[in-house]
This record gives structure tokens, C-alpha cells and sequence, in this order.
């Protein structure tokens, strides 16, 4: 019989680590794999098929962001970075990379768990068939009548305005880069104009949040770009 546990694997090479985080995805009904490289990780996803992978960044045998590059050119599975590591370039070039979220070490075991089910969740919202209707929270979009609400109070959006928030509502939960949100709503070229997306999420904040001022549902990751809350 199929173990219908979601498969977790976690590529560290710290033991105490590991350890740490077999048991708390353990005692939470997850299957964990383990890995502690490059190589072994990329090994793993390709032979096992995880559902979700925890990545830290500082492996012996070359930078995660490596495994992200590689693993992206054939698989979509959700890929979490946990790092010590806490500079703002080191997060976008993961999440540039193909990463799913970020999350620095130190960090909490609820909110972990919090991450890995949003990103989960998303993961089986893009394997299944996209239907008229995205839900998020609050929010809902028909995507056919271009049409969207907040609590049921109708909203009015200019075309940028609709592709900017179907982008986000498309990948509620995860942290989307500058660059990844210019190049999908405004094209390639648009690449190096990050003031765009100021521009359009603060008109955004003010048809769809209650306070724009303290954003509940469009949040800034400082530094790196936006998120669309997908509560866990």
C-alpha cells in the first residue's frame, strides 16, 4: 500500500540539523529524505520525487543555488531555502533561481511548517487544471470575466493593475522577485524599471486593503519584492 505521507527532503549537511528537522516533520505526519550535498540532493529529487525539498544554501560540494538551477530544468517540486545566510542578494538570487520561499535560520518550527504547507498547497493548485476562480483569502478573481472582489465588494483594475494581481493571486504564498514580477507583467525589456512595481502595488494596497498603510494581504519582503498572504 502507498504511503500517502507527503515526502519531504531535506538537503543539509549539518547532523544536528538534520536531526532536528526529522523529528519536527516527524511528528507532523511528513516522510523525510536526507541528503548532505549537491550531488546527493540532485540524486534524490531525481530518484525519489519529493514533494517539497528544505535546501540550506552552504553545502560541501557547491552553492544550493546550484541544485535550484538544476532541479528546475526538469521539475516544479516546491523548494524551500533554510539559511544561515542573511543578505538580501543571497534571497533573490534563490528565489531568481527557481526557489520557492526563504526562510533564515534561525527560525521557528511553526513557521516552517507554515511554509512548507503554502507551498505545497500551491504546488497541487498548479498540478491540477486552472478553473475560472482564484481564491485567495479575501480575494476572489474570475479569471474568465476578468472580474475581482475583496469580501464581495466588487473591484475595479486597470489591465496592469489584473496582470499584476492574477500573477500574485496565481502564486499565493510564495515571494515573488522584482525581476520575476517585471518580466511577467511587464516583458523582458522591463527588466531594470523596479519602480514599476512600487508604483502599481501601492494602487493595488489602496482598492484592495482595508489599511493600506498595514498591508494584511499584499505584503513587501523588503529588499526582494512581494508576496500575496495565503494564510497555512
Amino acid at each position: 500500500m502507498t504511503d500517502p505521507r507527503p515526502v519531504v527532503l531535506v538537503v543539509e549537511d549539518e547532523p544536528q540539523m538534520r536531526r532536528f528537522l526529522r523529528a519536527s516533520l516527524g511528528a507532523e505526519g511528513y516522510q523525510v529524505l536526507e541528503a548532505w550535498s549537491v550531488a546527493d540532493g540532485v540524486r534524490q529529487v531525481t530518484a525519489e520525487h519529493p514533494d517539497a525539498v528544505l535546501l540550506d544554501l552552504g553545502l560541501p560540494d557547491g552553492d544550493g543555488i546550484e541544485l535550484v538551477r538544476r532541479v528546475r530544468e526538469w521539475s516544479s517540486v516546491p523548494v524551500i531555502v533554510v539559511s544561515a545566510r542573511g543578505r538580501e542578494e543571497e534571497k533573490v538570487a534563490a528565489l531568481d533561481a527557481g526557489a520557492d520561499d526563504y526562510l533564515p535560520k534561525p527560525f521557528g518550527t511553526k513557521e516552517l511548517l507554515a511554509r512548507l504547507r503554502v507551498a505545497l498547497r500551491h504546488a497541487r493548485a498548479v498540478a491540477a487544471p486552472e478553473g475560472p476562480l482564484l481564491d485567495v483569502g479575501p480575494l476572489r478573481m474570475d479569471l474568465e470575466r476578468h472580474e475581482a472582489s475583496v469580501e464581495g465588494r466588487a473591484v475595479r483594475l486597470t489591465p496592469i493593475e489584473w496582470r499584476l494581481l492574477a500573477y500574485l493571486a496565481r502564486h499565493a504564498g510564495k515571494v515573488l522577485t522584482h525581476a520575476q514580477i517585471l518580466r511577467e507583467v511587464w516583458g523582458p525589456n522591463a527588466s531594470s524599471q523596479s519602480h514599476y512595481v512600487r508604483v502599481y502595488m501601492a494602487e493595488l494596497r489602496k482598492k484592495l486593503e482595508a489599511d493600506p498603510s498595514r498591508p494584511q494581504l499584499l505584503l513587501t519582503e523588503p529588499g526582494i519584492g512581494y508576496r500575496l498572504a495565503d494564510g497555512a
